[in-house]
């Protein structure tokens, strides 16, 4: 087998839905943030690969593994990942968690209800949080709101790609029970449009995304480090501004992704508002000490 880095499908950090590691991140912090996004996307790509076997996905994937625990130095991704966390003297376990969230991309193609997708995003996107936060030095006092936060992310990913992620991997991460529930079929996923069964699965599926991603309102302003605060509010103000779309759009037939320049004036407003409420909160907080303090 080769180097997993030739199999990259040449998708970059840039070319996300959400900012990784953007200007707003101090520099110091961005090379173990890209990284540990280049390792995660090398893996991701494996997963996804179109003519590799399924076993062939997993040996690589399980070498990816070894590569981060110092067992071979195959993988120049795992290599310069390992390095990174040995520099910070941070685990490997956010990305040995992603690594088992793509072996489930393999293995596993439908999901039962939204308990086991959120259970999927538990490995799949709660970690990339979990992982900035640690780099960071934040308190895991911050994890349940980074958790909702990036859950709310991997579903609105799942929600725009879902008629690509059936045609293309016949992967459903629509819960079967909400399907069921609505009287529409897996198979309606990769019709032109959706039926009207279907469309009001997934606008359901949006509103209660939604409401997950409402968790997530507080985040920024529990982020000491101010510039990864901003990008948080940044990430958070795109992520409500989607699940609007897709509540309202038919992701089997609309845009349900962001323009640029959408995505310019929501950075500058999320900006804003983080600044707005990091600026609260310092206010708030001396009339927060007990009297004589």
């Amino acid at each position: 087998m080769n180097d997993a880095d030739e199999l990259r499908s040449g998708k970059g950090h840039r070319d996300e839905n959400f900012p990784v590691a953007s200007w707003l991140v101090h520099p110091r912090h961005r090379k173990p943030i890209l990284a540990f996004y280049n390792f995660v996307r090398t893996a991701d790509d494996i997963a996804d690969h179109a003519e590799l076997p399924p076993a062939e996905k997993l040996n690589l994937l399980t070498r990816l593994d070894g590569g981060l625990t110092g067992a071979n130095r195959e993988d120049a991704v795992a290599v310069r990942l390992r390095a990174a966390l040995a520099e910070r003297g941070l685990t490997p376990k956010h990305a040995q968690d992603l690594l088992a969230a793509f072996k489930l991309d393999v293995t596993k193609l439908r999901y039962r209800d939204w308990d086991d997708l959120i259970g999927y995003c538990s490995l799949s996107a709660m970690p990339v949080g979990r992982f900035v936060l640690d780099v960071h030095g934040e308190s895991r006092a911050t994890w349940p709101a980074n958790d909702a936060l990036c859950a709310a992310l991997q579903i609105i990913n799942h929600l725009q790609d879902c008629k690509s992620d059936y045609l293309n991997l016949n992967r459903v991460y629509v819960p079967l029970n909400a399907l069921a529930a609505s009287g529409a079929a897996v198979e309606a996923l990769g019709e032109p449009q959706a039926s009207p069964e279907l469309l009001a699965c997934l606008h359901r599926l949006a509103e209660r995304t939604e409401r997950l991603l409402s968790e997530s309102d507080v985040f920024s302003t529990m982020i000491n480090d101010w510039r990864l605060g901003l990008e948080v509010s940044v990430i958070n103000t795109l992520a409500h501004r989607l699940t609007r779309l897709l509540m309202a759009r038919d992701p089997l037939r609309d845009r349900v992704h962001l323009r640029p320049p959408a995505v310019a004036a929501l950075t500058i407003a999320g900006v804003l508002r983080g600044t707005s409420r990091r600026a609260g909160r310092r206010l708030l907080a001396p009339s927060q000490k007990p009297r004589g303090a």
